[in-house]
């Protein structure tokens, strides 16, 4: 689970740059905010990954529920970072102008916990399903799922656009699906 590297890396230079081209002003103040806050965690983490990442064992077992509140928005890596801070700044943009920023950052408040949750009933399920306790022990981090459900939503806000997932271009309604296996096999874990 330590991956994390610390300081300024390639990842996190492509990010600021990607930010300065789409320009401060142009970025909704939610959507901004929650960029600052991934990024200065990642360069100032809390804790180690292993003290923040969530897993049935750490947040249930243990009721160790901080890690629900932390594990959004700590990232692995720089590249990790990288994507989901990509895919925020677009969402945000799209979603902020269209919910507003105070509805937007309730969205984004609730969704940070809910997946967490989400997160942990499956894991849940796959220990009864398979009976294999070691799901138990899976520890994850990062924005991803929330961003999973901005996507969600901004399909539901704006259906029939066709979105282009690694250049091709697929129906929205399907294309979160899509570009959650395509993050799956680039970034696996």
């Amino acid at each position: 689970m330590e991956r994390r590297q610390r300081g300024v890396s390639a990842g996190l230079l492509l990010l600021l740059y990607q930010i300065s081209q789409v320009g401060l002003q142009n970025i909704p103040s939610v959507t901004l905010g929650v960029l600052v806050l991934n990024i200065f965690l990642f360069l100032n983490p809390l804790r180690p990954l292993s003290e923040v990442c969530l897993s049935v064992n750490e947040a249930v077992h243990r009721k160790n529920w901080q890690r629900l509140l932390l594990a959004p928005f700590h990232h692995a890596d720089d590249w990790h970072l990288y994507y989901n801070m990509i895919s925020m700044l677009w969402k945000g943009i799209m979603l902020e102008r269209k919910l507003k920023s105070i509805w937007f950052a309730y969205v984004i408040a609730v969704f940070s916990v809910l997946i967490g949750v989400v997160y942990m009933v499956l894991e849940l399920l796959l220990v009864v399903i398979l009976d294999d306790p070691s799901y138990e022990m899976n520890c994850g981090v990062g924005f991803s799922g929330v961003l999973f459900a901005l996507k969600v939503l901004n399909n539901h806000y704006n259906p029939g656009r066709v979105s282009s997932v690694l250049g091709l271009p697929i129906s929205s309604k399907y294309a979160c699906w899509v570009e959650l296996l395509a993050i799956h096999f680039i970034s696996p874990g």
